[in-house]
Formats: structure tokens, C-alpha cells, sequence
């Protein structure tokens, strides 16, 4: 059927200057025209052979106002578009750049030609044609052909007003990604983040497992989980706050090294640092204790760096941090004194909330000795920039974690600190089940006293470690946070394509 030739009726302007109900009304009823007339504006398949870097990289040796004998299939979105009566430029985009695409009237015909005359930025188009420099010098590819792939209806935020409301960037994901591509850019090192981590597990012996994320009873973290209900076994269930005690099951099976890239889900505040759902990468290491998993954390951090940055000396919001090995290592207790003066082994449970108190840090009453020492690290915690490795936590805030030898009351644990914040978590794990269950036991008592965030006693768990549990280590690193570190991001939605957020209301 012959395409009828219609009078555009949208004004080449910016967006921003008009109303975007209107120009959803006329992209409909242009939708519609290329129905009536035998154009299926939302096309099927379309069998690319080439995109745009490899064509500007291939051709960028042409002469100017020259073209090369050789038919190509590209598509992608319409970035710009410029009419000249017979002629029109347009850039489309694909997922490795823009390139310019020329459609002259005589050259493609008059149907195709008015099926590219009615298009508008925003759609989605297939164009086969031969590379070509324009008298300009811009590589570009001549069309022969052009089939509409899918008509935009609603207009793209132009990219020199931007879209800068954070809010609606990070609700529409889907709008941000299609206008700017550094944030695009932001998933793709994403991705290289984690294809390095898996190398450097996979080279080091580890292998990678699933555990279950819809849990009976949930453990391996302080946080509150989120509830479900399974129908058929009328039970509750609880989304994975961490894969913990999956993964030591997975030990006491006969796995020496395993570990896991997995979604945990915590009941807990939004801010720029935390965000419900998140990523995060257990790995646990049988005859290894945390020692063991400092040397491995800070030597897999510098690969993937190397990997992914090409070095280990970074800029993070506008501070250099330097993460090739070694990290500096340093007790609690020792930072506390160091950085606040405060000795916190000589004073009583008082003396600690009266100093916590000192620095605005809420106590509840149900905390003890250790627990608030804990809180008063995080006065403390905010001042570290380069990457340290706190250990030796108090026993009471590691319920999983093993007593160090020379002293019970504390734990072979650490925390890597970097730029005022956690990233990852390990100790050397608890595998006697009598000590695990009197840990546990206490957790309950926590619980009756308001502690939301104290672990329930999983019963089958116990009974694993009674098979026994070898010597074991275990690391926890947050995975979106350490992408904010490498990609210069200072919201963990910047760094989660799809983030949790508040109702519209």
C-alpha cells in the first residue's frame, strides 16, 4: 500500500517548550497513519550486521565525500534528526555509540523516504545502507533502506535540558538510561566488577553455588526480614537476609571453598547507602581463618580494580584512595582509643553509654557491654578513608563468629573500612554446635527484650555443625557498594538500575 505523504505537525523545538500530552497525540495518530496504510509501526526482528563503533572505527580512514560498496544492517534509537527537502541527516544509537545515518529521497525512494520523513527522535529505526564520510568528514552510513522498529509515544527528556530531577531518574530508570549514556556506562562497569570477582574466585578454587532465597527461618545477619506466606504449606516464609548458614551447610557437605553472588533482602531504612534488596558476595573457605580472609579480600579488591580500572589508585568523590595491598590493620578497641582517647576495656557499661551519649549515639537499654562499644566504633568509622582492616570485635555482636584464643570476650572478626564505611565482613566461623546453640540462645533473649534485629535459633543448622564443621572462614562483601567505589558513585542508587523507593504519594 502507498504511504500517503502527510505535513509533519510537530515543530522541531525542544521538548521542554512544549506540552507533552500534545505530542503524545500526534505520535498516536502518526502510529495510526502507518497502520492505515500497511506499516506496522512496532516491527519484528531485524537481523543487525554491524553497529555504530564498529562502522566509525572501520570507515574512519575514508575520504571525505566518499562511500565504500558494501550493503550493511544497523538499528537503534533516533538521537537527532535534520530535514532538508530531499535530504535528511539523523543520528541513531545503539548500544556502542551513535552514528550519523544520511537518507536522500532519490536514493531510497519515495516510500521509504516518507516512512523516514515521519519519524521523530525517540523511535526506533532498521537501516540498511553502504559506510560512507560525508564532505564534512562525519562517518556516516548512506541509506538504501529504512523500516520503522518501534514508534516512541511518549517524548524523550531532550539531552541538553537533561533529566535532572534525581527522583524521577531513578523511577524511571528505563527514560535515564535512554537519554544519558554514562549511566548506561554505570552497568556496564558493573558487570566487568563482577565477571573480575568470578575470576578471581574461579582461579583461586572457589566454586560458586545457589542457595535458597525463599528461607523457613532466616539467620547469617543482624536485620529484620521480609515475611511471605507459602499457601500449600500454610507456613511462613522469609526472604534470604544473608546466605550464611547455607553456605557452611554447604561445608559441612564436603565443599571446601564455595561461594555466592546473591540478592539479600533486609526490612530496613533507604538512604544512600542502603537500599532493601542489594547485592552481595559470601564466600567461605574450609582450614582458613580471617587472617586468611584479609589477604584474600584485599588482593581480589586490587584485581578487580586493576581489571576493571587499570589501577589501583583511585579518585572517590574528590579523595585519592589507594587500594593495592597491604591494608592497615587495627584492633576496635585500639581505633577507639587512637581516634576518641577513650580506653573502653577499663570502663563499665555506664561509663561506655555515657561517652556514647557524648556523641550522639542512641543507646537501647537492652544493650550490653560489647554491643555498645560497637556503636561508639561508629564515631570512629566515619574518619577512616583508606582501606583498614578493624578487627577483634566483641563476642556479643558476633554470634557466628569464633572466640579469639588469648581472649574470649573477643572474636576473630574484621570489618574493611573504606572511605567511612563497611564493605566487607569476616571471621573465622563458630563450628563447635554447644557454643553455637548458647550463642544463639542468647540471641533469643534479645529478641524478648526488643532487639528486632537478633537472630532466631535455627535448629537444623545446629544439628549440621554436629556432623561437623572443619575450620572455617568466612567473607561477606557488599557488592553494589564496592561498585559505587569503583564507578565514583555517592548513592547506591546510582549503582542499582532498579532501586526501591518511596511511594509517589
Amino acid at each position: 500500500m502507498r504511504m500517503v505523504s502527510l505535513k509533519l505537525t510537530i515543530p522541531l523545538i525542544p521538548i521542554m517548550q512544549q506540552d507533552e500530552n500534545v505530542i503524545m497525540e500526534e505520535n498516536k495518530k502518526k502510529a495510526a497513519e502507518f497502520l492505515r496504510n500497511g506499516i506496522d509501526p512496532y516491527g519484528h526482528r531485524f537481523a543487525k550486521t554491524a553497529n555504530a563503533a564498529e562502522i566509525l572505527e572501520g570507515n574512519k580512514k575514508l575520504k571525505n565525500g566518499s562511500r565504500v560498496n558494501k550493503n550493511l544492517l544497523i538499528a537503534g534509537r533516533i538521537k537527532s534528526i535534520r530535514r532538508h527537502g530531499n535530504l535528511i541527516f539523523a543520528h541513531i544509537e545503539d548500544f556502542s555509540g551513535r552514528i550519523q545515518v544520511v537518507v536522500e529521497k532519490k536514493s531510497v525512494g519515495k516510500k521509504n523516504f516518507d516512512i523516514f520523513n515521519h519519524l521523530n527522535i525517540g523511535d526506533f529505526v532498521g537501516v540498511s545502507g553502504s559506510p560512507a564520510k560525508t564532505i564534512r568528514g562525519e562517518v556516516s552510513v548512506w541509506a538504501e533502506t529504512a523500516e520503522i522498529l518501534s514508534k516512541a509515544i511518549r517524548p524523550l527528556p531532550t539531552e541538553w535540558f537533561g533529566l535532572k530531577d534525581s527522583e524521577i531518574r531513578y523511577r524511571q530508570r528505563y527514560t535515564d538510561m535512554a537519554v544519558n549514556a554514562q549511566v548506561r556506562d554505570i552497568f556496564v562497569e558493573r558487570s566487568g566488577i563482577l565477571k573480575a570477582m568470578r575470576e578471581y574466585l574461579d582461579k583461586n578454587g572457589f566454586i560458586e553455588v545457589n542457595t535458597p532465597v525463599l528461607q523457613p527461618i532466616y539467620g547469617g545477619a543482624f536485620a529484620e526480614p521480609f515475611v511471605t506466606y507459602h499457601n500449600i504449606l500454610k507456613r511462613k516464609m522469609y526472604l534470604m537476609i544473608s546466605p550464611e548458614l547455607y553456605l557452611k551447610r554447604a561445608v559441612v557437605g564436603g565443599f571446601e571453598r564455595v561461594y555466592e553472588i546473591c540478592r539479600n533482602f533486609r526490612n530496613e531504612g533507604i538512604d544512600t547507602k542502603h537500599n532493601p534488596e542489594f547485592t552481595m558476595m559470601e564466600l567461605y573457605w574450609a582450614y582458613a581463618d580471617y587472617t586468611d580472609n584479609m589477604k584474600l579480600t584485599e588482593e581480589m579488591i586490587a584485581f578487580i580494580a586493576k581489571k576493571v580500572l587499570g589501577a589501583t589508585k583511585i579518585n572517590y568523590q574528590g579523595k585519592t584512595i589507594e587500594l593495592k595491598p597491604p591494608y592497615k590493620r587495627i584492633t576496635m578497641f585500639d581505633s577507639i582509643k587512637k581516634q576518641l582517647g577513650i580506653d573502653v576495656e577499663k570502663l563499665s557499661l555506664d561509663q561506655i553509654k555515657a561517652e556514647a551519649k557524648k556523641h550522639n549515639i542512641g543507646i537501647p537499654e537492652y544493650m550490653d557491654k560489647g554491643m555498645v562499644i560497637t556503636e561508639l566504633f561508629d564515631a570512629v568509622e566515619k574518619k577512616i578513608i583508606q582501606p583498614t582492616f578493624i578487627t577483634d570485635f566483641p563476642v556479643e555482636v558476633s554470634p557466628l563468629a569464633k572466640a579469639k584464643k588469648d581472649n574470649p570476650k573477643l572474636t576473630e572478626r574484621f570489618e574493611l573500612i573504606i572511605n567511612g564505611q563497611e564493605y566487607a565482613n569476616a571471621y573465622t566461623e563458630e563450628n563447635n554446635p554447644m557454643e553455637q546453640r548458647k550463642k544463639f540462645e542468647r540471641q533469643m533473649e534479645l529478641r524478648k527484650a526488643d532487639d528486632k534485629e537478633a537472630m532466631p535459633i535455627d535448629e537444623d543448622f545446629i544439628t549440621a555443625l554436629e556432623y561437623g564443621l572443619p575450620p572455617t572462614s568466612g567473607l561477606g562483601i557488599g557488592v553494589d557498594r564496592l561498585v559505587m567505589l569503583l564507578t565514583n558513585q555517592p548513592s547506591i542508587r546510582d549503582v542499582i538500575m532498579f532501586p526501591i523507593l518511596k511511594g509517589k504519594e
